[in-house]
């Protein structure tokens, strides 16, 4: 782990999930919710108290990795969460995948 900011990856599910929601008018409120917590997440890093990382427990990241999760929303129904786990390399976070919380 480094401080911020970092860099971010995507997965290819990450990045279907950001494109599906760039397609669709209807989803532009979410979109900017989701582009604000990335933005966060590399700028100010997951510290950042309105991001509310924590790790990740029933699900383990790729390669047995801590996943871990941050918010896009909070208090609402099905709200928005990013998964990500550090790496690879210093300085660098992965998002695994972007959606509502299960």
């Amino acid at each position: 782990m480094s401080a911020p900011p970092f860099a971010l990856l995507y997965t290819r599910e990450a990045e279907k999930v950001i494109e599906d929601l760039r397609s669709k008018q209807q989803y532009a409120a979410k979109l900017k919710k989701v582009r604000k917590a990335l933005r966060l997440l590399e700028q100010a890093g997951p510290r950042h108290p309105g991001l509310h990382s924590h790790d990740y427990q029933s699900i383990p990241g790729p390669d047995g990795a801590t996943l871990w999760e941050s918010y896009v929303e909070n208090k609402t129904p099905s709200a928005w969460r990013i998964w990500w786990i550090y790496g690879p390399g210093d300085g660098r976070i992965t998002v695994v995948t972007i959606g509502p919380h299960p």
